[in-house]
Protein backbone atom coordinates (compact mmCIF):
# COMPACT_ATOMS: atom_id res chain seq x y z
CA UNK A 1 0.00 0.00 0.00
CA UNK A 2 1.44 3.35 -1.07
CA UNK A 3 2.16 5.89 1.63
CA UNK A 4 -0.06 8.96 1.75
CA UNK A 5 1.64 12.17 0.64
CA UNK A 6 2.39 14.37 3.64
CA UNK A 7 2.09 18.13 3.37
CA UNK A 8 4.69 20.33 5.06
CA UNK A 9 3.73 23.97 5.59
CA UNK A 10 6.64 26.38 5.81
CA UNK A 11 5.93 29.75 7.40
CA UNK A 12 8.72 32.29 7.05
CA UNK A 13 8.67 35.85 8.32
CA UNK A 14 11.69 37.28 6.53
CA UNK A 15 11.16 40.87 5.43
CA UNK A 16 13.63 41.12 2.57
CA UNK A 17 14.10 39.24 -0.68
CA UNK A 18 16.21 37.21 -0.57
CA UNK A 19 16.46 36.71 3.19
CA UNK A 20 18.48 34.43 5.44
CA UNK A 21 15.18 33.50 7.11
CA UNK A 22 13.78 32.13 3.85
CA UNK A 23 17.10 30.42 3.13
CA UNK A 24 16.96 28.62 6.47
CA UNK A 25 13.31 27.68 5.89
CA UNK A 26 14.15 26.20 2.47
CA UNK A 27 17.01 24.12 3.85
CA UNK A 28 14.85 22.75 6.66
CA UNK A 29 12.10 21.85 4.20
CA UNK A 30 14.54 20.11 1.84
CA UNK A 31 16.15 18.16 4.66
CA UNK A 32 12.81 17.08 6.12
CA UNK A 33 11.52 15.96 2.72
CA UNK A 34 14.71 13.95 2.23
CA UNK A 35 14.32 12.26 5.62
CA UNK A 36 10.70 11.35 4.86
CA UNK A 37 11.72 10.05 1.44
CA UNK A 38 14.11 7.68 3.23
CA UNK A 39 11.03 6.29 4.99
CA UNK A 40 9.22 5.92 1.67
CA UNK A 41 6.89 8.83 2.41
CA UNK A 42 6.28 11.37 -0.38
CA UNK A 43 5.91 15.01 0.55
CA UNK A 44 4.47 18.25 -0.74
CA UNK A 45 6.03 21.45 0.57
CA UNK A 46 3.99 24.65 0.69
CA UNK A 47 5.92 27.83 1.51
CA UNK A 48 4.21 30.93 2.85
CA UNK A 49 6.06 34.25 3.02
CA UNK A 50 4.24 36.29 5.66
CA UNK A 51 5.42 39.52 4.04
CA UNK A 52 2.95 38.73 1.25
CA UNK A 53 -0.01 38.82 3.66
CA UNK A 54 1.29 41.44 6.12
CA UNK A 55 -1.54 43.90 5.48
CA UNK A 56 -4.08 41.10 5.63
CA UNK A 57 -2.77 40.02 9.03
CA UNK A 58 -2.99 43.56 10.38
CA UNK A 59 -6.54 44.02 9.03
CA UNK A 60 -7.53 40.72 10.62
CA UNK A 61 -6.24 41.94 13.98
CA UNK A 62 -8.26 45.16 13.63
CA UNK A 63 -11.49 43.67 12.28
CA UNK A 64 -11.45 40.12 13.57
CA UNK A 65 -12.00 38.70 10.08
CA UNK A 66 -9.41 37.27 7.64
CA UNK A 67 -9.36 38.28 3.99
CA UNK A 68 -9.88 35.45 1.47
CA UNK A 69 -6.13 35.54 0.77
CA UNK A 70 -5.19 35.21 4.44
CA UNK A 71 -7.91 32.64 5.07
CA UNK A 72 -6.43 30.43 2.35
CA UNK A 73 -2.99 30.65 3.99
CA UNK A 74 -4.39 29.84 7.44
CA UNK A 75 -6.35 26.88 6.08
CA UNK A 76 -3.28 25.49 4.32
CA UNK A 77 -1.05 25.91 7.38
CA UNK A 78 -3.47 24.46 9.91
CA UNK A 79 -4.39 21.58 7.60
CA UNK A 80 -0.80 20.48 6.96
CA UNK A 81 0.83 17.35 8.35
CA UNK A 82 3.85 19.25 9.63
CA UNK A 83 4.99 22.81 10.18
CA UNK A 84 8.33 24.59 9.82
CA UNK A 85 8.13 28.05 11.39
CA UNK A 86 11.03 30.45 10.90
CA UNK A 87 11.35 34.04 12.09
CA UNK A 88 14.02 36.72 12.33
CA UNK A 89 14.72 37.86 15.87
CA UNK A 90 13.99 41.50 16.65
CA UNK A 91 14.49 42.98 20.13
CA UNK A 92 15.06 39.55 21.71
CA UNK A 93 11.86 37.99 20.34
CA UNK A 94 10.08 36.85 17.19
CA UNK A 95 9.17 39.47 14.64
CA UNK A 96 5.86 41.24 15.13
CA UNK A 97 4.56 39.87 11.82
CA UNK A 98 5.37 36.29 12.83
CA UNK A 99 3.72 36.66 16.23
CA UNK A 100 0.68 38.44 14.76
CA UNK A 101 0.08 35.67 12.22
CA UNK A 102 -0.08 33.04 14.93
CA UNK A 103 -2.21 35.38 17.06
CA UNK A 104 -4.97 35.52 14.46
CA UNK A 105 -5.35 31.76 13.96
CA UNK A 106 -7.61 29.81 16.29
CA UNK A 107 -5.58 28.63 19.28
CA UNK A 108 -6.79 25.05 18.82
CA UNK A 109 -6.00 24.73 15.13
CA UNK A 110 -2.38 23.61 15.60
CA UNK A 111 -3.18 20.94 18.18
CA UNK A 112 -0.81 17.95 17.78
CA UNK A 113 0.91 19.60 14.80
CA UNK A 114 4.49 18.26 14.37
CA UNK A 115 6.56 21.45 14.34
CA UNK A 116 10.12 22.65 14.03
CA UNK A 117 10.94 26.19 15.12
CA UNK A 118 13.87 28.16 13.76
CA UNK A 119 15.19 31.69 13.81
CA UNK A 120 17.82 33.98 12.33
CA UNK A 121 19.65 37.00 13.70
CA UNK A 122 22.87 38.92 13.32
CA UNK A 123 24.66 37.33 16.26
CA UNK A 124 24.42 34.12 18.29
CA UNK A 125 23.52 36.04 21.47
CA UNK A 126 19.89 36.05 20.26
CA UNK A 127 19.64 32.26 20.08
CA UNK A 128 17.96 31.92 23.49
CA UNK A 129 14.86 33.62 22.08
CA UNK A 130 13.87 30.30 20.51
CA UNK A 131 13.41 28.66 23.90
CA UNK A 132 12.15 31.53 26.03
CA UNK A 133 9.88 33.27 23.51
CA UNK A 134 9.02 31.08 20.52
CA UNK A 135 8.79 27.56 21.95
CA UNK A 136 6.33 28.64 24.69
CA UNK A 137 4.05 30.17 22.04
CA UNK A 138 3.79 26.90 20.12
CA UNK A 139 3.38 24.96 23.33
CA UNK A 140 0.43 27.23 24.14
CA UNK A 141 -0.99 26.42 20.69
CA UNK A 142 -0.70 22.69 21.58
CA UNK A 143 1.73 21.92 18.76
CA UNK A 144 4.19 19.03 19.15
CA UNK A 145 7.50 20.89 18.93
CA UNK A 146 10.67 19.02 17.99
CA UNK A 147 13.36 19.04 20.65
CA UNK A 148 15.93 20.60 18.34
CA UNK A 149 15.36 24.23 17.40
CA UNK A 150 17.59 25.74 14.73
CA UNK A 151 19.22 29.14 15.08
CA UNK A 152 21.36 30.70 12.36
CA UNK A 153 23.51 33.76 13.00
CA UNK A 154 25.18 35.72 10.22
CA UNK A 155 28.47 33.86 10.68
CA UNK A 156 26.76 30.48 10.20
CA UNK A 157 26.33 31.22 6.50
CA UNK A 158 30.05 31.81 5.99
CA UNK A 159 32.99 29.47 5.62
CA UNK A 160 34.04 29.92 9.23
CA UNK A 161 31.08 28.13 10.82
CA UNK A 162 31.68 26.72 14.32
CA UNK A 163 33.43 23.38 14.43
CA UNK A 164 31.41 21.95 17.32
CA UNK A 165 27.98 21.84 15.69
CA UNK A 166 27.65 23.43 12.27
CA UNK A 167 24.42 24.77 10.84
CA UNK A 168 24.00 21.82 8.41
CA UNK A 169 24.31 19.43 11.36
CA UNK A 170 21.61 21.28 13.30
CA UNK A 171 19.34 21.38 10.27
CA UNK A 172 19.76 17.66 9.67
CA UNK A 173 19.05 16.81 13.30
CA UNK A 174 15.90 18.96 13.42
CA UNK A 175 14.73 17.55 10.09
CA UNK A 176 15.16 14.01 11.35
CA UNK A 177 13.09 14.77 14.44
CA UNK A 178 10.34 16.47 12.41
CA UNK A 179 10.24 13.64 9.88
CA UNK A 180 9.82 11.10 12.70
CA UNK A 181 7.01 13.15 14.26
CA UNK A 182 5.21 13.50 10.92
CA UNK A 183 5.57 9.79 10.10
CA UNK A 184 4.12 8.81 13.48
CA UNK A 185 1.36 11.42 13.57
CA UNK A 186 -2.29 10.58 12.98
CA UNK A 187 -3.27 14.24 13.15
CA UNK A 188 -4.74 14.30 9.64
CA UNK A 189 -7.34 11.75 10.73
CA UNK A 190 -8.58 14.00 13.50
CA UNK A 191 -8.21 17.50 12.06
CA UNK A 192 -11.51 19.31 12.15
CA UNK A 193 -12.67 22.87 11.75
CA UNK A 194 -12.59 24.36 15.29
CA UNK A 195 -15.74 26.33 14.43
CA UNK A 196 -17.73 23.29 13.27
CA UNK A 197 -20.87 22.84 15.35
CA UNK A 198 -20.97 19.49 17.09
CA UNK A 199 -23.51 17.05 15.66
CA UNK A 200 -25.21 16.80 19.05
CA UNK A 201 -25.94 20.53 19.11
CA UNK A 202 -29.63 21.46 19.02
CA UNK A 203 -30.66 24.99 18.00
CA UNK A 204 -33.61 24.71 20.38
CA UNK A 205 -31.35 23.81 23.29
CA UNK A 206 -31.14 20.66 25.34
CA UNK A 207 -32.74 22.01 28.51
CA UNK A 208 -35.66 19.96 29.76
CA UNK A 209 -37.78 21.81 32.34
CA UNK A 210 -38.87 19.88 35.35
CA UNK A 211 -42.59 19.33 35.83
Amino acid sequence: MAERTRTIAVVTAGLSQPSSTRMLADRLAQATSARLAEKGIPTEVKIFELRDVALDVMNNMLTGFPSPKLDAVIEAVTGADGLIAVTPIFTTSASGLFKSFFDVIDNRSLTDMPTVIAATAGTARHSLALDYAIRPMFTYLHAVVATTAVFAAAEDWGSGADTVKTLPDRIDRAAGELAALIAASDRSDSVRDPFTIDASFSPTGGFQPSI
